[in-house]
């Protein structure tokens, strides 16, 4: 596979960006947005994430496999499903329910993850081929990449806490500009989708099969559990357990700014040290920041700002050496790397589901709402222990498991 001219590796940062900003945003801003303006229960919003993301068990496979067979298509639908990305948002944020809340929230939602599973597995299969054509390989790829994504996310996150102060409609406003930006990076990544005039399709079966491959995809999903935890209930930590709703923004801002500062990092440690170490240093710093998380209390505000900071250089580490790790495998086994990532998307978005399904319903029966400005003593105990104490533990497991774990630069 050829991947034409050279590859732009500030295009990749861009698009990236542009896709992350569509991801875990939207899982925080979500739920939270219509609770709160739709008053759509926590564990019905909690069933139809799981629902969703079943159906990404069936779409990410899909999407791998037909992505592998686009050949000189891929451009075209490429574009197809960013459009239907931005359709997607609109629907969600910019118009109001036409029908049942809880109805169009899903159906939005819909659109939403399935142009953006189809965007990211052709993403990340697309940067395999550049990897190719640059010195650095995978791992300058990945911090070009995941740099521009944490960006992006940075900006998402705290876009529509300062849109509050001058907008009556934050949400809407925010949708308007996410539309803006997604046009702006369809048109400067337009040359760099290059299909393969040979279509050699991996198989799913080839890559499970591999112990490397299978040992890394479940990784993948133990390792990033904890940041699904850790997002789902980021707003409701700060709000109700902080009693510091004034510094969401300001907070997610800071912990996606160190994420996103700390990724080229962490790539140019790997290359230097090795993969796994890295990874182990990164995932025991986020043991100790989710040690101290668990004792904070309201208007611990100064502390929680030093906890995003070190948590969100470790997500960085996670960002952006677990999918260069993925793809250096990929690069042996499957070098074309669509069904790949097909699988690698459905770990990672099974992980939402998974955090969704387990800690609304738990936090509503511990008595938790939403809506009200006091909680109950029980209420936010459980939010802390949910919020801090699980995903220490859900970590100590992904040590464990990366530790047996084979990486292709233990061979280098």
């Amino acid at each position: 596979m050829s991947f034409g001219p050279q590859p732009s590796l500030p295009s990749f940062a861009l698009f990236g960006g542009f896709l992350a900003a569509a991801g875990l945003p939207i899982y925080i801003f979500a739920p939270t947005f219509y609770a709160e303006n739709y008053g759509v229960g926590l564990t019905a919003i909690a069933a139809a994430l799981f629902w969703l993301r079943l159906l990404d068990a069936v779409q990410d496979p899909l999407f791998g496999w037909v992505s592998e067979r686009l050949g000189r298509e891929r451009s075209f639908w490429i574009g197809f499903a960013v459009f239907i990305l931005l359709g997607s948002m609109l629907l969600l944020f910019a118009i109001p329910p036409q029908t049942a809340p809880l109805l169009w929230f899903s159906l939005s939602l819909t659109g939403l993850f399935s142009s953006f599973s189809f965007l990211t597995i052709n993403f990340y299969s697309q940067g395999m081929t550049a990897a190719l054509s640059l010195p650095g390989g995978h791992m300058q790829v990945a911090a070009w990449r995941e740099t521009g994504a944490l960006i992006g996310i940075c900006l998402a996150a705290v876009v529509p806490s300062l849109l509050v102060l001058w907008s009556n409609a934050p949400m809407l406003t925010f949708a308007l500009g996410f539309v803006l930006i997604g046009l702006l990076s369809l048109w400067v990544m337009r040359r760099q989708w290059v299909g393969s005039t040979q279509r050699t399709p991996s198989n799913f079966k080839l890559i499970w099969q591999d112990r490397p491959a299978r040992s890394l995809l479940i990784l993948a999903f133990v390792n990033a559990l904890p940041v699904a935890v850790s997002s789902s209930l980021f707003l409701f930590f700060v709000t109700h357990r902080l009693q510091a709703t004034a510094w969401a923004g300001a907070l997610l801002l800071l912990f996606f700014l160190s994420a996103a500062a700390s990724a080229p990092v962490w790539a140019a440690l790997a290359r230097r040290s090795g993969t796994r170490r890295v990874l182990l240093f990164s995932m025991c710093l986020a043991i100790i920041i989710f040690a101290v998380a668990g004792f904070l209390s309201t208007g611990d505000v100064l502390v929680f700002a030093l906890v995003c900071i070190i948590s969100g250089a470790s997500i960085g580490a996670d960002l952006t050496l677990m999918p260069a790790a993925f793809a250096q495998r990929l690069g042996v086994i499957a070098p074309n790397g669509a069904q790949g990532f097909g699988l690698w998307s459905l770990m990672n978005k099974l992980t939402l589901a998974l955090a969704a399904v387990a800690l609304f319903p738990v936090l509503e029966l511990a008595g938790f709402d939403a809506t009200a400005p006091e909680q109950t003593g029980q209420a936010l105990f459980t939010l802390t222990l949910l919020y801090a104490v699980c995903p220490l533990f859900l970590k100590l497991v992904a040590i464990l498991l990366l530790i047996k774990t084979p990486l292709q630069d233990d061979e280098i």
